[in-house]
């Protein structure tokens, strides 16, 4: 196994990109999500492909166009379908992939299933699908919360018996939780973010496998429009399925979350 640096061309842009080699044909695309850099969160997207790697799967990184290495106007993650069909060809013609597995989290797995079929992906792996409506990326706004989400880390909240003693001693703010219980009480249509990530995977032909951190707050976001009547009809789709971890590591940060991870990204590129 062997770590390289590469130049991939993208319209009149270059995509700087990591190269983690490995014995097989299958190959996993990481998508790094909001602008991080392809190495991701506290290096753990490096951390990622070298496991992955270590059990005989390739994996590409690479820096979005105006993040990181790479050149050009960062555009946002709703305009990144050059980069992954970019990605994709690469591997293809330089690699000689076979199959392409993507793996993405937050607005990188939605970006992923918008643009991820032009693409040619081959499987897809989409870890807290982002969901909330800004205008930028996630992490450039504050943002939108559904109320869903709202009522789910409220409901959290009054299970903890600490919370009950924070109350009472007056480490909870009144006015702040007057605010939230407003807001969750809110009922709301789901946005037009959410609505074009359904169609995208209403017409996913391949399999895509959604993993949630079901105490992050995007996920709990996604989760509220999943399981809205607007999603019913891909909630039904045989190619689609969603697991949920206990844990509120939107990065999957922690030991357990990351083995948690890891296992499933190495099923998908098994039975790819």
């Amino acid at each position: 196994m062997t770590r390289s640096f590469h130049h991939i061309a993208c319209a009149e842009d270059t995509l700087v990109a990591t190269f983690d080699s490995a014995p097989g044909t299958t190959v996993l695309l990481i998508v790094s999500g909001g602008n991080e850099i392809r190495s991701g969160a506290h290096g753990g997207m490096a951390q990622l492909a070298s496991r992955i790697a270590a059990q005989g799967f390739p994996v590409l990184r690479y820096d979005r166009r105006g993040i990181g290495e790479s050149t050009g106007e960062n555009q946002g993650f709703l305009n990144s379908a050059a980069e992954i069909s970019a990605a994709a060809e690469f591997l293809r013609l330089e690699e000689k992939a076979q199959n392409i597995v993507a793996f993405g989290n937050c607005d990188a797995a939605t970006a992923l299933a918008l643009f991820g079929p032009a693409a040619g992906i081959d499987g897809y792996i989409l870890a807290n699908p982002w969901v909330i409506e800004t205008e930028s990326a996630p992490d450039t706004q504050e943002p939108t919360i559904s109320s869903a989400a709202i009522r789910a880390r409220y409901w959290d909240r009054i299970r903890n018996p600490r919370s009950v003693i924070d109350l009472l001693t007056g480490k909870i703010d009144i006015k702040k939780l007057l605010k939230g219980l407003r807001q969750a009480a809110r009922s709301e249509d789901n946005g037009a973010l959410s609505l074009q990530l359904r169609d995208a995977l209403s017409t996913l032909e391949n399999s895509a496998n959604i993993l949630l951190a079901k105490r992050d707050t995007t996920a709990r976001a996604f989760l509220a429009a999943w399981n809205s009547p607007d999603f019913s009809a891909v909630r039904g789709k045989a190619t689609i399925t969603v697991e949920t971890l206990d844990s509120a590591s939107h990065s999957f940060a922690d030991r357990d979350a990351n083995q948690w991870l890891t296992d499933h990204i190495l099923q998908a590129l098994q039975s790819a």
